[in-house]
């Protein structure tokens, strides 16, 4: 059975990594980024519920008086 040959197993995987690395690079180098980027201003609507208008109040059970 003959021997696996690994000599040349560094530069394929270094000549791999640096072909990945350049097109990655190619990749992001297309898009545009904005130079300073501002937070939306986003107007907040309050919505209008029936029970913000008057006072309620939850009675809880151990809260209650004995009886």
């Amino acid at each position: 059975m003959p021997q696996l040959d690994t000599s040349t197993w560094f530069i394929t995987i270094l000549s791999m990594i640096m072909t990945l690395f350049f097109m990655f690079q190619l990749k992001v180098s297309k898009y545009s980024f904005p130079e300073n980027p501002e937070p939306k201003l986003v107007a907040m609507s309050k919505p209008s519920t029936p029970w913000e208008n008057k006072w309620t109040k939850i009675y809880f059970p151990h809260s209650l008086p004995l009886q």
